[in-house]
């Protein structure tokens, strides 16, 4: 089981980055508290795609280009952990912002699948996305993958990804849960940011 364990890491640093604001984020958010429940789990689960769609792209990509041209992994794992620090960065930067603030509510709805495909769209178009997984794979995926491992970091990405948002929407769809989060929003961002700021430098001074 030791030759999976690069699997943890993943997970962890995959869901600092998914919690950390970004047009994902706000989107679910502004669905949970303008629409119908169904609907913002629909953008979730287009969301969660969406990040499996990436995973894949980074997967493959990655692998062969790190076959062509083998010395470029070391220097795509110590730009990751610096990416890794700069995304800490932000998250500690705008922790204090209400993510809710600016946000305009809109009365019509898209249904379920309809949501879902708008999700996917909007995470497959976010550059965001593509670069923090991109960063993390390259700095903590191993030389040579283990069997069944695309599968599991496709289970991994989807996972977190539904988990986190769905619990935005539970989280966001009454007017009390929204207050409590908003409370704690600046304590959970910072925890979050000092975490993935220790693993970011762990990562750059051991390329």
């Amino acid at each position: 089981m030791g030759e999976y364990s690069f699997l943890i890491a993943i997970a962890i640093v995959f869901m600092f980055g998914t919690m950390s604001p970004g047009p994902s984020f706000i989107l679910v958010a502004k669905t949970a508290v303008s629409k119908p429940f169904s609907e913002g789990i629909g953008v979730s689960i287009g969301l969660s795609i969406g990040a499996v769609f990436f995973t894949l792209l980074a997967i493959f990509g990655l692998y062969a280009l790190f076959e062509t041209v083998p010395f470029l992994y070391g220097i795509f794992k110590l730009f990751g952990g610096v990416y890794l620090l700069y995304l800490a960065y932000k998250i500690w930067k705008h922790s204090g912002e209400s993510l809710l603030m600016d946000m305009k509510l809109e009365k019509s709805s898209k249904g379920f699948f309809k949501a879902m495909l708008f999700g996917f769209i909007t995470q497959i178009s976010n550059p965001k996305t593509a670069i923090i997984i991109g960063s993390i794979f390259a700095a903590l995926l191993p030389k040579e993958l283990p069997a069944y491992s695309e599968l599991l970091l496709c289970l991994i990405a989807f996972s977190i990804d539904a988990i986190w948002y769905s619990m935005v929407v539970v989280l966001l769809s009454t007017k009390k849960s929204q207050k409590i989060y908003l409370q704690f929003k600046k304590y959970i961002d910072r925890v979050a940011g000092t975490l993935l700021a220790a693993l970011g430098i762990k990562i750059a001074l051991d390329y």
